[in-house]
């Protein structure tokens, strides 16, 4: 296959963010699992329900609070000719600006957060928690654009899911109705920390830097667009959960979100791939190599889609033994996992197409977007009403956001594919026969281990998926350069 050769301080910078980027997911894997098991089992679905439906609102408000800057810092720092501490904490102080708007507006309207549910107690503070998710987001893409990838893993994937696990399970002997939401404020507290901490050490004190509001505004009024798409992106996640919060009780909202955490560990793959991916594009786009990103494109997409159609098969086959780890009630939730797992595989070239398309077509990714989450949430409705008319279980009915979101991604990763691909007049597909060959491989051995008891599925059956998957990727599709991922002396 003859194809444009990727410049090798490029290849060797995304296979360096690809192997840290593995290894941070590892580290999400081992600290999930724990805080699930624990909501689950002395939490239980209800209370679980109450904290996915006031999270998801908080973390949206931080999305938009963040204007754009978690890719779009890239793009202003290739580009500037002042220090770049300066512009880092312009950002910062940016997002500080919208988040203070974001606080008061849920503190105003606290009912937006809990529509289900009284607000008592120390509820109400909940959204302060969005100073630290907008600040920890800019700090750590600034990092990132220095190829600095251990401290997104270090916040994110060690002291962000270990805190909240810990204090959940500490909390939960004090109060099974709040603790959740409490662990949660601390563990953003505690990720805000370990984001600044590395960001002052890298790029230092602003000394002589004066806030300057002209330039925040337009930086804002720029970013709008990039803004959209990772709020976009980001709600295409979680709108499922606001549209079941409005048709289903706490509890069957509690089991789809115990469904979506775990199905959206390989949706991590991608989304800590993205600060690695976006200085390496936009310094080649600078130059004017399209097919240097176009190359860059398919490469890392390749990576991100056979991980993730790893994981999703390893979670996805023994999905009541993975469910049931949180507790009984949710095994009835298995049909939501596989098809969120499935949806999170679908994703993939729409994802990674994004990477690029925010730098070269801004406006018109963001308007595919905004079509592609109206499709999801029209058909999520649909769905539900039809399968309610027909007066299917609850639990499939609550399928149907997940089902809706599958079709809406396929949707968007051809869309967004094929205008990439006539944007950089080159092919961006990652996707490889040895993806199909693997697949069916992997499937044989996880149907022949669900005969067997659970617990011997789970630590032998999933381990025994992934080799047997990752080694007919390795022989049937890897090249030399995909093998450059797993050459530890290229740094």
């Amino acid at each position: 296959m003859n194809e444009q050769e990727t410049p090798p301080a490029d290849l060797k910078a995304l296979a360096k963010g690809g192997r840290t980027n593995l290894f941070g997911f590892v580290l999400r894997l081992a600290a999930r699992i724990p805080f699930l098991f624990i909501a689950g089992r002395w939490y239980g679905a209800e209370a679980l329900g109450i904290f996915a439906y006031s999270v998801i609102v908080v973390e949206f408000a931080a999305q938009l609070a963040t204007l754009g800057l978690k890719r779009g810092l890239a793009e202003q720092l290739s580009k500037t000719d002042r220090p770049h501490v300066h512009v880092v904490w312009d950002g910062l102080l940016a997002g500080f600006i919208a988040s203070a708007a974001a606080v008061i507006l849920l503190m105003l309207f606290p009912f937006m957060m809990f529509p289900n549910s009284e607000i008592e107690g120390l509820l109400w503070l909940l959204p302060l928690t969005i100073f630290a998710l907008a600040a920890s987001d800019i700090a750590l893409a600034a990092l990132a654009y220095r190829h600095d990838i251990a401290s997104t893993v270090r916040a994110r994937a060690i002291v962000e899911p270990w805190t909240i696990s810990i204090a959940a399970f500490a909390l939960a002997f004090l109060s099974s109705r709040d603790g959740l939401i409490i662990a949660y404020v601390i563990s953003m507290a505690a990720a805000l920390l370990a984001s600044l901490w590395p960001l002052i050490k890298s790029y230092g004190i602003p000394h002589g830097w004066r806030p300057r509001p002209r330039p925040i505004l337009q930086l804002a009024w720029q970013n709008l667009p990039l803004a959209g798409a990772d709020a976009i992106e980001w709600a295409s996640r979680r709108i499922d959960i606001a549209i079941l919060g409005l048709f289903f009780s706490p509890a069957i909202v509690g089991i789809y979100y115990v469904a979506q955490q775990v199905a959206s560990l390989p949706q991590k793959l991608k989304t800590s791939f993205d600060p690695i991916l976006g200085p390496v594009i936009t310094q080649n786009l600078k130059v004017g190599d399209k097919a240097a990103v176009a190359h860059q494109v398919k490469q890392a997409g390749f990576w991100i889609i056979a991980a993730q159609v790893g994981v999703a098969l390893a979670l996805g086959i023994p999905g009541e033994a993975v469910m049931g780890l949180v507790g009984s009630t949710f095994v009835g939730g298995v049909a939501i996992l596989a098809v969120l797992l499935a949806a999170e595989a679908v994703a993939a070239t729409a994802a990674v197409s994004e990477s690029a398309l925010i730098y070269v077509a801004r406006h018109r990714n963001l308007m595919i977007s905004t079509f592609m989450i109206a499709v999801q949430a029209g058909l999520s409705v649909a769905f539900i009403l039809m399968l309610r008319a027909y007066e299917w279980p609850l639990l499939i009915q609550a399928a149907g956001p997940a089902l809706a979101l599958m079709l809406a991604l396929g949707m968007a990763s051809v869309m967004k594919a094929r205008l990439l691909s006539k944007l950089l007049q080159a092919p961006v597909s990652p996707w490889r026969w040895a993806l199909v060959w693997a697949t069916a491989a992997a499937v044989i051995v996880g149907y022949a281990a669900t005969f067997v008891p659970e617990w011997a599925e789970l630590i032998v059956g999933v381990p025994l998926v992934l080799t047997v998957y990752c080694l007919t990727i390795w022989y049937r599709g890897f090249g030399p350069e995909d093998r450059m991922l797993f050459k530890m002396g290229h740094q």
